[in-house]
């Protein structure tokens, strides 16, 4: 999964070069397009089932949207966020990553929308090395965003992650008693997850749009979107779209965990 994780850390470099003003979303989706095929990686975004099958290989979130952006002729704009996640399948094991950016100079209060998420990712993956339990670390995650005046998104969530994008558990940003009771798990070793928190200036709901993917915020306030595939190995959690380490470079076949 390592190889695949980073391909995908590789292809998200390629994206964050070309966030300026004047760039489409849709050229930056193309160019992660052509980076997966020069890495032999296979796209796990696009043709995913829906209303509408899922056109691009990258989700790619402007603003107030949150989640599963399709990208296209939309310009950037200084004081644009743009939240871009992608995953591809290298050697039929999978790696999924969001980042969101500033395009220019971004608000003060964005910016801090911005730290915060990262550094609730952060903390989630350092309390994996300290936690049993999964609602353990969702139960901090959100008192994290909300000491700092955010909202966590709850209609999306992390996933188990494999020889599949999508697999169990779900992996929630928030605790709640009937999680606890019914869905919590173990984090022991052998344990892959996409942890991937969804922080919202404002409210926490969320409204979808009529090109029946992409999910907005309810109120028009903006929206950021970090994460990582994260292991559970006997000596603590590995990132594994994490950058590369002495000896590893993206698409190397050696480079396998």
């Amino acid at each position: 999964m390592r190889r695949a994780g980073l391909v995908v850390w590789g292809a998200h470099q390629v994206a964050k070069s070309m966030v300026r003003p004047g760039v489409t979303t849709g050229e930056i989706d193309a160019a992660v397009e052509a980076f997966f095929g020069e890495h032999d990686a296979i796209p796990l975004f696009k043709g995913v089932p829906g209303k509408v099958p899922f056109p691009s290989v990258c989700c790619i979130s402007v603003n107030e949207e949150v989640v599963h952006g399709i990208p296209g002729p939309r310009v950037l704009r200084s004081g644009d966020i743009i939240s871009i996640d992608t995953g591809c399948s290298v050697g039929g094991w999978c790696g999924d990553s969001a980042f969101t950016h500033g395009v220019g100079e971004v608000s003060p209060d964005v910016q801090r929308l911005l730290d915060c998420t990262q550094g609730v990712l952060q903390l989630a993956i350092e309390l994996m090395a300290v936690r049993n339990r999964w609602s353990d670390v969702a139960a901090e995650m959100a008192t994290y965003v909300r000491d700092r005046g955010f909202t966590v998104v709850e209609n999306f969530v992390g996933h188990g992650i494999g020889r599949s994008m999508h697999e169990d558990p779900q992996v929630p940003n928030f605790c709640t008693p009937a999680f606890r009771r019914n869905h919590d798990f173990e984090l022991e070793p052998g344990l892959v997850i996409a942890v991937e928190p969804m922080v919202n200036m404002g409210s926490k709901k969320v409204r979808g749009l009529a090109d029946h993917w992409t999910q907005s915020t309810i109120d028009g306030r903006p929206s950021a979107h970090f994460e990582h595939t994260v292991a559970i190995t006997d000596g603590g959690p590995v990132v594994l779209t994490a950058p590369p380490s002495q000896g590893e470079s993206v698409g190397a076949a050696g480079s396998a965990a």
